[in-house]
């Protein structure tokens, strides 16, 4: 089963919604309002952590596998925020 990782996309932890935007400015990362930056979309977490946008990059990798039940969100289907 897929799990959040190093290497996930700040896409994927969008496609959770809210608590996936709470998490990410929770450590760092300030999407703003009406975010469509979409190169910035698919930075992976590392990267993000690695340009010092993300703080504790493995603290926000355990939230969001434990509250996800340890399954990342599947790609079909999913609309992206901000991405029209």
């Amino acid at each position: 089963m897929p799990e959040f990782t190093l290497d996930s996309r700040i896409v994927d932890v969008l496609r959770l919604g809210e608590r996936g935007r709470r998490l990410l400015y929770e450590h760092g990362y300030h999407l703003g309002n009406g975010f469509v930056d979409v190169l910035s979309q698919y930075q992976s977490l590392r990267e993000a952590a690695r340009f010092g946008h993300l703080r504790d990059v493995e603290a926000l990798v355990r939230r969001l596998n434990e509250g996800n039940g340890g399954v990342a969100p599947s790609p079909e289907g999913a609309s992206i925020p901000g991405g029209g």
